[in-house]
This record gives structure tokens, C-alpha cells and sequence, in this order.
């Protein structure tokens, strides 16, 4: 067992780049459960998951902001940024895989898995960072970006390195009578390019700005301190939403997590389309809906490169941004509630194979965002 730090500023910007890629990698998923839900079904799992679809656009629109605040350079169109479904995200215990898939029940068990909170099981307490093979084919997101078989327990964990290591690099810049933020205030997304009541996006130009800002993202998804809300005491972390739709039961004030005594909330296990999960362009016969996977992942390579200029001086862009997730409900609608020819029962989907931007995991070296 290892445990690696943060050590110089190349390293913190590769791990900012791995953030923004994790940040990235659970927008799909959580989507497309979103858009598989029959018209009408599922009114509580349909407003959770669009909830946490713009907040995870707004985490990964935090991490820019740090990347930006130490001068980096924010890329979501690079080739490998998007990852290849199934991905396996923090799973310092065991490995799981991120599906693109249907709202289901086994949708749900992994969403709990990608936010659920840092604290270790006790065997686990003390051991640094799990080591453990990643294939060479795979970029596991949960993993050290220059050590891939080196793992993180949890995304909170991964976070908690970044703060270490921001808290380290400032100390010694400032020994120096300097400072790591020296990043174009300009390239800053603030509040008034994202309209969500997700949480406050502020400038990050400090020290303290940044903590700030990474504290938010972790309190957002797994709680504030080993509660259920964030610390503004009115807001279900991730984990504790989803786990509402597991159990069935809503949260209120004075519930200790796992013990939701709330009114009741119906769900409907059958209320989704059943989407063929991990659909290739490749496994697609039929003209049209080969036509409808090549559209949508064309517009969503545009979708990534219009973030990547909001992130680098156009911050107005962010405003086309969010509509244009919405807009993707009509082109996924357009695949899953169609039949996939040769596979019984099963619907199209969306394939996330962006036109030049998949590349694979093995031949993607560490890079330096600079």
C-alpha cells in the first residue's frame, strides 16, 4: 500500500484535468437514466436525477475554476476526455463499472457507489492509496493520474489529495514570497453564467477560495461531515437522494443516514425503457437509428467544445450550455424508444462515442495541462 501527495504544480494540474474528467464521467450516466423514464412514471426519481445532472455541471465547472486559478488550461474536447462506457470510477475496495443503462435498480446501486462517502471501512483505515491492476485499455478515474494501479477509496478522497496538495503548494510558493494563483481572472464562471439553484459559483483567485470551492463539490455528493445535507443544512447530498429512491422513503430533518423516516415515494422498477446498456455505434444495424447515435454524439462533441470555450475567456457560453442538455432529452428520447434490431427487447440509446475524442485508455499518457 502506497500513498502519493501532491508535490509540484504539474502534478496538481493533472489531477485537476483527472477531476474535471471525473466530474464529466457521471453526467452521462445520470442522464440517460433521466431521459429513460417513461412519460408520466417515476414524477420523485425524474426531479432527483435532474437536480444532480445540473450539479454535477456545476461540480465540473468548479473544477475548471481551480484549473483556471493555478494556470491551467481547461480541455473537454482532447482526445480521451470522454471515457469509454463501462468505466470504472473510485473503487479503492473492489472494482465496479459505470453503465450507461436504464433507470433500474442496479442504475441506482451504482449511482450510490460514485457518491457515497470517503470514511474507510476500518480494514481499510490507514493503508494509503489501494493497490490493485487497472487494465491497460481502461482509464480508471479513481486512480492516481501517474500511478493508474494506485487507487482512491472515493471521489471524496480524491478531493481530499487535491486540498492537501493545494494547502502544500501555496505554503511553499508563498515561502518563495509567491503564490500559485496566477491564473486569468477573466476565465472565472460565477453565478451569473449558471442559472442553478445547484449552489453558488464564485471566483476562484486564493487560497481560501479554492478550499471553498472543493469543499462544496464533496459536501454536495456525499454530505457535510457524515450528515445528509450540505452545509447550508437544507440540501440532500447525492448519495442521501438516491439512497431516498432505494428505500422508498424521503429524509427529513433529524434522519441519520441509512434511516430515512420521511412519507413514502413510489417507484416504478418498470417505468423506464429498456435500453441495450454500453450500446456501441458499432452494434447498430438499423439506418435510422444509426443515424439518430451519430447525430447525438456529434452534438454532444459540440456541447464539449462549446464548455471548453466558456471555461477558456467566453464565460456567456455556459448560458447556451445548460439548455443544450436539455435538449439532448429529445435526441435520446429519439433512440431508447426505439427497438435495437437483433437484440429482443432491448431499445437504442445513446453510445457517447464522441467523433474524434475517444481514443484508447493504453495509449494516453499522463498529461501535463499547462
Amino acid at each position: 500500500m502506497y500513498s502519493y501527495s501532491i508535490r509540484t504544480l504539474d502534478e496538481l494540474k493533472e489531477f485537476l484535468h483527472r477531476a474535471m474528467q471525473l466530474e464529466h464521467a457521471t453526467i452521462p450516466p445520470y442522464m440517460t437514466a433521466l431521459y429513460s423514464i417513461k412519460p408520466g412514471s417515476n414524477q420523485a426519481a425524474t426531479q432527483i436525477l435532474r437536480v444532480i445532472v445540473v450539479e454535477e455541471m456545476l461540480h465540473l465547472t468548479i473544477a475548471a475554476n481551480i484549473l483556471n486559478a493555478v494556470g491551467g488550461t481547461p480541455d473537454l474536447a482532447s482526445p480521451g476526455f470522454v471515457v469509454s462506457y463501462p468505466t470504472p470510477l473510485p473503487d479503492g475496495e473492489t472494482d465496479f463499472q459505470v453503465s450507461i443503462q436504464a433507470f433500474s435498480r442496479e442504475a441506482l446501486a451504482t449511482f450510490l457507489k460514485i457518491e457515497r462517502p470517503a470514511q474507510r471501512p476500518d480494514h481499510l483505515v490507514g493503508k494509503g492509496l489501494i493497490e490493485r491492476k487497472t487494465s491497460p485499455h481502461t482509464i480508471a478515474l479513481g486512480s492516481h493520474p501517474r500511478h493508474e494501479n494506485l487507487h482512491f477509496y472515493s471521489i471524496g478522497e480524491f478531493y481530499s489529495t487535491i486540498t492537501e496538495g493545494i494547502k502544500y503548494l501555496e505554503a511553499e510558493a508563498r515561502r518563495a514570497g509567491t503564490t500559485i494563483f496566477t491564473g486569468d481572472t477573466s476565465r472565472q464562471i460565477t453565478s451569473e453564467y449558471y442559472y442553478s439553484a445547484g449552489g453558488e459559483l464564485f471566483p476562484v483567485t486564493d487560497l481560501k477560495s479554492a478550499l471553498e470551492a472543493i469543499e462544496l463539490i464533496i459536501e454536495q455528493g456525499e454530505g457535510d461531515g457524515g450528515g445528509i445535507y450540505d452545509d447550508d443544512e437544507h440540501e440532500l447530498a447525492h448519495y442521501y437522494r438516491f439512497d431516498e429512491l432505494v428505500k422508498g422513503r424521503y429524509y427529513q430533518k433529524g434522519n441519520r443516514p441509512g434511516h430515512p423516516t420521511g412519507p413514502q415515494l413510489q417507484v416504478d422498477w418498470e417505468g423506464a425503457y429498456p435500453l441495450k446498456a454500453n450500446l456501441k455505434v458499432a452494434e447498430i444495424e438499423d439506418p435510422e437509428l444509426l443515424e439518430a447515435a451519430t447525430a447525438f454524439n456529434t452534438r454532444y462533441g459540440e456541447f464539449l467544445q462549446l464548455l471548453t470555450r466558456a471555461y477558456n475567456g467566453e464565460p456567456r457560453l455556459l448560458l447556451e450550455a445548460v439548455p443544450i442538455m436539455f435538449e439532448f432529452r429529445n435526441m435520446i428520447l429519439e433512440l431508447i424508444r426505439n427497438p435495437l434490431p437483433n437484440h429482443p427487447g432491448m431499445n437504442g440509446g445513446p453510445t457517447y462515442e464522441i467523433p474524434g475524442n475517444i481514443q484508447a485508455a493504453g495509449s494516453r499518457q499522463a498529461e501535463v495541462i499547462a
